[in-house]
């Protein structure tokens, strides 16, 4: 049937509110309107992002809305004026878009573009309105992307068109989490060969930070998690070491000092607590040491230090998507991992339909690696 045009009918998790459980309804998903595109969702991954904004501490949440930001799929239809997709394009959804035109996509330094970073933040499209309704009332969008529906509408430079022979259900997670993780290592800090790295927190983007410093060629990776049943995979991915911060009498900055004759060169804050990006940006060493940030904190928290600390030759950063040019860079990181150049299926820990949502919400808290729920 010919859809194109008309307004589908499809399942989506909703939240309603702040804190509670997504549910599944039937939701109305507009046409596009121009220089948008219509996708037919086959895959998403759910993020501790995702957790973070149903929790009510994304100072940006906003609800009802339709959650997910890691997805893939194909292209249903497309506006007025799209010329770069067409009907049956594979596609993956980008969060942080490209239009290549703004000052931020023109300069190398970032790839933070602004040209709807205004009303993606207000959870609209471009022109200010919605393209989902679900028993009478609009509903919002999510970070440009609202993968949680089987079909969703995004501006074209929210866009990445992809070898159409790649598993949805695997390549979608490059959407966000593995792409992080692995460039915050290649492009954010840079990571030089022969370097000792620590990668704080083993999740799906710490081990993805793990598997960018081996690519890189660091010579000592440390993984520093809590939680040790995670040491296993996170070897496998190329760490060296590991430490966990409660078997250890003294801060944990202090012991990675000592293990590393002064401190590591690069370090990686991949959880979300602004007293362990403190720690991570102390564990590096005097004079070179570069810390990345990457972990979301909560609204309204800060993070501090001595000032000697920089004084003294560090260097704090952040990342976003791992630096990423995202239009131009996910097709290649998608032909990587077709290449078996880059791991994606190992971070896949269970595979759900779209009703098991929370359940896979419910999975990402216990569960060590990534998982994704397919619709």
């Amino acid at each position: 049937m010919d859809t194109a045009g008309k307004v589908i009918k499809c399942k989506a998790a909703v939240a309603w509110e702040a804190g509670k459980p997504l549910s599944v309804e039937e939701v109305e998903v507009a046409p596009p309107k121009a220089h948008e595109v219509r996708v037919k969702i086959h895959a998403t991954g759910v993020c501790h992002t995702d957790a973070h904004t149903l929790s009510g501490t994304d100072p940006e949440g906003v609800f009802p809305v339709i959650l997910g930001h890691e997805g893939a799929g194909t292209v249903e239809s497309v506006g007025e004026g799209v010329t770069k997709f067409k009907t049956g394009d594979t596609v993956i959804l980008l969060y942080i878009p490209q239009c290549g035109e703004c000052k931020f996509c023109k300069n190398p330094k970032t790839n933070l573009c602004q040209k709807i970073r205004v009303t993606q933040g207000q959870g609209l499209m471009p022109d200010q309105t919605s393209r989902f309704t679900c028993k009478g009332k609009p509903i919002f969008h999510f970070m440009g992307t609202s993968t949680f529906s089987e079909y969703t509408v995004v501006a074209e430079i929210s866009l990445a068109k992809v070898d159409e022979k790649a598993p949805l259900d695997k390549v979608c997670l490059l959407g966000c989490g593995i792409s992080t993780g692995y460039g915050a290592a290649l492009n954010t800090a840079k990571v030089e060969a022969g370097s000792t790295c620590a990668v704080f927190g083993l999740g799906a983007v710490g081990l993805a930070a793990v598997m960018g410093c081996k690519a890189a060629g660091a010579a000592r990776i440390i993984g520093v998690d809590i939680n040790p049943e995670r040491f296993k995979m996170a070897k496998t991915f190329g760490a060296t070491d590991f430490v966990n911060p409660k078997e250890q009498s003294r801060a944990i900055q202090e012991v990675l000092a000592e293990m590393t004759n002064g401190g590591v060169d690069y370090s990686f804050e991949c959880i979300g607590n602004v007293d362990v990006m403190r720690a991570a940006l102390e564990a590096c060493h005097k004079g070179w040491g570069t810390s990345v940030i990457i972990g979301v904190a909560g609204a309204g928290q800060e993070i501090s230090t001595r000032p000697f600390q920089l004084v003294t030759g560090r260097t704090w950063k952040g990342t976003a998507f791992g630096g990423w040019k995202s239009v131009d860079s996910v097709p290649q990181l998608v032909d990587d991992y077709m290449n078996k150049k880059l791991k994606v299926d190992e971070f896949v820990t269970h595979t759900m339909p779209l009703a098991q949502v929370n359940e896979a919400f419910d999975l990402m808290s216990i569960s060590p690696g990534k998982r994704r729920s397919c619709e």
